[in-house]
């Protein structure tokens, strides 16, 4: 990302932008390429001036000729450009949208991660990757970065020269521990099932017999 649309300024179309390069002046030349985020078409710099009363730059696009066309680019994020390495205009350049998102694999096909952001120390972009060895920055010089391939193999890297931890073993599984009070509730409800299991099976007897109201004969002595 080098910049962020702000707002509006004037009936012309110049965009009011938050710088987010450290080379504004080159960005923002008249002639330079940007992209929205996000979208393949290319927008052409008409010309940029950096604000004489505040931060930012006012720049104008080819695309957005009058105030009207230039409210559409409203909050937009505005794009150059990425080297594929080493901070110099290569053959392959690519968009920071098209970078974040790749898998990320050493050279030995070792799966790393993938890259979930981008920013950029001093003339240098640096990948954030967040993977099996935790997070890490990745430089985008040729010292780290082997290949960049957005639509096949995605981010190769040097392993050694960026010197990453090892990969953190999973941890084994640990059954929960049981809640305070809930080993005694347990052994009082086998004790109670081993108690019910060992009692005799009830006799009805005679008294039982009586009391349930069956009929008992009744014998007089004879004399």
């Amino acid at each position: 990302m080098v910049a962020l649309v702000r707002g509006v300024h004037g009936l012309n179309g110049a965009l009011r932008v938050e710088v987010l390069t450290d080379h504004p002046e080159a960005r923002f030349k008249r002639g330079a390429t940007l992209f929205r985020e996000g979208s393949q078409e290319p927008l052409r710099v008409v010309d940029g001036v950096p604000i004489a009363d505040g931060p930012g730059w006012r720049i104008r696009l080819a695309q957005a000729g009058d105030r009207q066309a230039a409210e559409a680019f409203r909050g937009a994020y505005l794009e150059a450009l990425v080297p594929a390495g080493d901070g110099g205009a290569t053959a392959d350049s690519w968009l920071w949208h098209e970078i974040v998102g790749l898998a990320v694999r050493g050279r030995d096909g070792e799966d790393l991660g993938t890259v979930t952001d981008i920013y950029r120390v001093a003339e240098n972009d640096v990948y954030l990757v967040r993977g099996p060895r935790g997070e890490f920055d990745v430089p985008a010089v040729h010292d780290f970065v082997v290949s960049i391939e957005p639509h096949g193999a995605g981010l190769t890297v040097d392993v050694e020269a960026l010197d990453l931890p090892p990969a953190k073993a999973p941890r084994p599984y640990r059954a929960p521990r049981p809640r305070k009070g809930d080993a005694a509730r347990a052994r009082a409800a086998v004790e109670a099932a081993a108690a019910d299991a060992s009692a005799p099976a009830d006799v009805e007897t005679p008294a039982d017999a009586t009391a349930a109201g069956s009929p008992v004969a009744d014998v007089t002595p004879e004399g």
